[in-house]
């Protein structure tokens, strides 16, 4: 069963799951630090995932320091990804009760500076229900990615974008925010088929709960540009892993849009 450090929530109006499996080596900790040490209405909640490591440990370490600020939910057995941050949000918004959660890959290929701006984005527009990151190569951004992952990218967003009949342009950058709201928690209530391109069936959920409504969908979703965003070393994510999600994308949109 999923096990808790801490359990004395602070006054968080935005809190951040980040996904750990195996993490020991690569979590940034000052960076977390030193974040929480300036934006004190965001917290994070970091899920291990039935890691072999030490993560666990220092996870444990790590949100005793910062009670009601940093927080820890232990799964035993390794879930997969989707499952880590699907659990991550809903006892999030259980134990916290925010306004805004969301989730951001642990090894902070995104900055945790780009929080606040998804932040305001969904403060600004009151129709807004969920920001998604998006990786763009545009002058003036530094956006770094391998050329192979890149092209990959593009092809599995293009049948995407074909698949759900909407203009998304990358489901698959690990940061994204979601307005708490009913319909948020009723899209996150049975788990996901896939283990990797949750993102996806995320948006197919969305649009079912909107029975095919796609204008509406898209005045829900904003697609944030990111001005930074780096590959880093240790992905768990493999080109081979593309030809299974095309499967994935299938079975998807049968379930959910046919």
């Amino acid at each position: 069963m999923p096990q808790e450090a801490n359990q004395h929530p602070g006054s968080v109006r935005a809190c951040i799951v980040i996904p750990c499996y195996n993490e020991s080596a690569r979590l940034r900790i000052a960076e977390f630090l030193e974040f929480v040490a300036t934006h004190d209405q965001i917290g994070f909640l970091f899920v291990n995932d039935g890691s072999k490591d030490n993560t666990l440990d220092l996870l444990q370490r790590l949100c005793l320091s910062h009670e009601g600020r940093l927080f820890y939910l232990d799964l035993e057995t390794n879930r997969g990804k989707a499952e880590a941050v699907r659990l991550g949000l809903l006892r999030s918004i259980e134990l916290l009760q925010p306004e805004f959660v969301g989730f951001w890959d642990a090894d902070l290929a995104t900055p945790l500076r780009a929080i606040p701006d998804f932040l305001e984005m969904l403060k600004e527009r009151d129709r807004l229900q969920m920001v998604f990151g998006a990786r763009i190569r545009l002058l003036g951004h530094q956006v770094k990615r391998k050329l192979a992952r890149h092209y990959l990218g593009r092809i599995f967003a293009t049948v995407v974008s074909i698949a759900l009949r909407l203009p998304v342009y990358d489901t698959q950058c690990g940061a994204k925010l979601f307005r708490v709201t009913p319909d948020l928690s009723r899209i996150l209530a049975e788990p996901f088929l896939s283990r990797w391109i949750f993102d996806v069936e995320i948006v197919a959920r969305v649009l079912r709960a909107a029975h095919g409504n796609r204008s509406l969908v898209e005045e829900m979703i904003f697609e944030m540009p990111l001005m930074q965003w780096e590959d880093v070393a240790g992905s768990k994510v493999h080109p081979t892993d593309f030809f299974r999600a095309m499967l994935e994308i299938y079975a998807i949109r049968k379930k959910y849009l046919s």
